[in-house]
C-alpha cells in the first residue's frame, strides 16, 4: 500500500514538474483551448443552433460541367423586391433584409467582406471588415459601452438602403442532371443624396457571403402581396425559389468589364445585351435535354386518344395499299408498242429473203 501510494506520488511530480518546464505561452494556449472547447462562444453556438435547425442547405458543387456568374441590381422599389424593404424601422420581431443583417453583422454571427473598387468580392481572411471601420466610413452613430458596439434602430440606415447588388450562379449540376439558380453573395447598396439636392449616389456597403447568411434567413419572413398580407415566405426560400427581379449589370468574363463598359454607355445597347442574357439562360435551361419543339410533337402525338390513333393507322395503311395496288398493275400491263414493230420487223425480213 505505501509502496503505490508512493509511486502515484512520484508520477504527480512529474505531471507537475513537466507542466512547469513548458514555456508560459504554450501553456496559456492550451487553457485557451481546453475553455473553448468546455465553452463555446456566443457566436460558435448561435452559428450551430441555426445550421441544426436549417440541415438541408446545400451549396453549389465546384466541379460543375456549365456554369454562369452574372450580377444584378435588385431595386427595392420594384414590387418584386418591395418585401425586403419593408418595415423601415423594426416592428416587434419584424425586420427588414438590412436590418437583419446589419444586427448579425454587429453582433459578430456573420462576417461582412469589404466592397472593392473592381465590384468583385473576395471572400478571404484579409477581405473581412470590422463593422466599427463601416460605422465611421459611412458615417453611422454608435456608443460603445462594455466594450461592446451598439447601434439605435433609429440609428440603423435601412430607410436609405434602397438597392442591392446580388451575385447568381447558373449552373448544370451532372451528377443529378438539374439545372440551378443559385445565389453566392449579397451586397446593401446605400443611396443617398447630396447637399445639392441631386440625384442620389451609390454607396455600396459590404459584401456578405449567401452561405453564412442563409440559415438565419430561416427565422425571418418577407411579405409577398399587396393584395393579400397574410401572404408571406421565409426570406430564405425568397432568394432559393429566385423570387427577387433585377437587371444584370455585370458577368463573369475574360476582360472583367461591366455590361455597361462593353456597350459604351449606350443605354439601347445595354437593354438589349440584357435581354440577350437572360433569352440564354431560359434557352439554356429549356433546352438541356433536347429541342422542345420536338418533344411537344411526340407528347401531341401521344395525347390522341386511342380511336383517333386507330383511324390513323388505317389511313395510312390504306393509303400504302392503294399506291402498292397502283404499282403492280402498272407493271403488270403489257407493252404492246414494243412487241408490233418487233415483229413487224421481223416479216419485212423475211419477205425480203424470198
Amino acid at each position: 500500500m505505501k509502496r503505490s501510494i508512493l509511486i502515484l506520488a512520484f508520477f504527480n511530480f512529474l505531471i507537475a514538474t513537466n507542466v512547469a518546464a513548458q514555456p508560459k505561452a504554450r501553456r496559456q494556449q492550451q487553457q485557451k483551448a481546453q475553455q473553448e472547447q468546455k465553452q463555446p462562444t456566443q457566436s460558435q453556438g448561435m452559428s450551430l443552433r441555426a445550421r441544426l435547425s436549417f440541415p438541408t442547405a446545400v451549396d453549389m458543387p465546384e466541379n460543375v460541367v456549365w456554369r454562369r456568374d452574372i450580377y444584378r441590381e435588385l431595386n427595392l422599389d420594384d414590387d418584386a423586391n418591395a418585401g425586403l424593404y419593408y418595415p423601415v424601422e423594426p416592428i416587434d420581431k419584424q425586420l427588414n433584409l438590412f436590418t437583419y443583417v446589419f444586427k448579425l453583422a454587429l453582433n459578430g454571427y456573420v462576417p461582412v467582406y469589404e466592397y472593392r473598387l473592381d465590384g468583385n468580392e473576395v471572400f478571404s481572411d484579409s477581405a473581412k471588415v470590422q463593422i466599427r471601420t463601416i460605422l465611421d466610413n459611412f458615417h453611422i452613430f454608435y456608443e460603445e459601452r462594455d466594450g461592446k458596439v451598439r447601434v439605435d434602430n433609429s440609428d440603423i440606415p435601412s430607410a436609405e438602403v434602397k438597392m442591392y447588388y446580388l451575385k447568381e450562379s447558373a449552373y448544370f449540376d451532372d451528377a443529378n442532371s438539374t439545372f440551378h439558380r443559385k445565389v453566392q453573395a449579397i451586397c446593401p447598396v446605400m443611396m443617398r443624396e447630396d447637399d445639392f439636392g441631386g440625384e442620389a449616389s451609390k454607396y455600396p456597403l459590404f459584401w456578405v457571403k449567401y452561405a453564412d447568411l442563409e440559415p438565419f434567413l430561416s427565422r425571418q419572413t418577407v411579405m409577398t402581396s399587396n393584395l393579400n398580407n397574410a401572404a408571406t415566405m421565409s426570406m430564405e426560400d425568397f432568394f432559393t425559389l429566385n423570387h427577387y427581379q433585377g437587371k444584370i449589370y455585370k458577368t463573369n468574363n475574360m476582360l472583367g468589364k461591366t455590361l455597361a463598359q462593353i456597350c459604351d454607355g449606350d443605354t439601347t445597347k445595354l437593354s438589349a445585351e440584357q435581354k440577350k442574357i437572360e433569352a440564354e439562360l431560359k434557352a439554356f435551361e429549356q433546352n438541356i435535354f433536347g429541342d422542345q419543339h420536338k418533344k411537344d410533337s411526340l407528347d401531341s402525338i401521344a395525347k390522341l386518344d386511342p380511336k383517333q390513333l386507330k383511324a390513323a393507322k388505317k389511313s395510312k395503311s390504306g393509303s400504302s395499299k392503294s399506291k402498292s395496288t397502283s404499282a403492280k398493275a402498272k407493271s403488270s400491263k403489257p407493252k404492246k408498242s414494243s412487241g408490233s414493230s418487233s415483229s413487224s420487223s421481223r416479216m419485212s425480213v423475211r419477205r425480203e429473203r424470198h
